[in-house]
């Protein structure tokens, strides 16, 4: 036996023990298909830039027609129109773009900037320093929480890291502060 038929032959196995629910005999096919999707995407045509696109079409139409796979018929030409079909797509699909598209980086470039609206910034301005005020009356773990997860943007493991406090009172006094803050601020107490 070839060294492609014995391929092909454990790549079907493997589709049918994916087809019976074993996750890793799935994941096997899935990792085995990435290279042989891509080679055929290229040997399509298909632009470099576009290559992963079409990768993930294959997987994904893999995933879908898992069950309708016969692991008794060869698994490559299966896996080639698959991956041709796709591929196809993709061409047709950046054709449709190309006739649509117009590429002008001069006119990109010498595009003015949009009007700036004076009074929007400035009344945001003033919404920002009502929302600090508010939040300098919080009470101090309160207002914490919010520098910390809201403001800073930090994880909750960062930030209980960086207090020493539990992620639940994290939680709590940041739920708790928008509350509050939404109360003050005239918006909906509702969290």
């Amino acid at each position: 036996m070839s060294q492609a038929a014995e391929a092909d032959r454990r790549l079907a196995d493997l589709m049918k023990r994916a087809q019976a629910g074993d996750r890793a005999a799935y994941q096997a096919v899935l990792r085995a298909c990435v290279p042989l999707a891509a080679a055929a995407a290229r040997r399509a045509g298909v632009p470099p830039s576009a290559v992963d696109d079409v990768v993930q079409d294959v997987l994904l139409t893999i995933h879908r027609a898992l069950p309708t796979y016969d692991p008794a018929r060869p698994f490559m030409p299966w896996l080639r129109a698959i991956a041709a079909r796709r591929a196809i797509d993709s061409l047709r699909s950046q054709g449709r773009r190309g006739a649509r598209e117009v590429h002008d980086e001069a006119a990109y470039l010498n595009h003015p900037e949009e009007d700036v609206d004076f009074i929007e910034q400035a009344a945001r301005q003033g919404d920002a320093a009502r929302l600090r005020e508010a939040i300098a009356t919080l009470p101090p773990r309160q207002r914490e929480a919010v520098e910390i997860l809201g403001l800073r943007e930090q994880t909750l493991e960062q930030a209980a890291e960086a207090t020493g406090h539990s992620k639940v009172a994290l939680k709590v006094n940041f739920f708790r502060a928008i509350r509050s803050l939404r109360s003050r601020l005239g918006g909906n107490a509702d969290v």
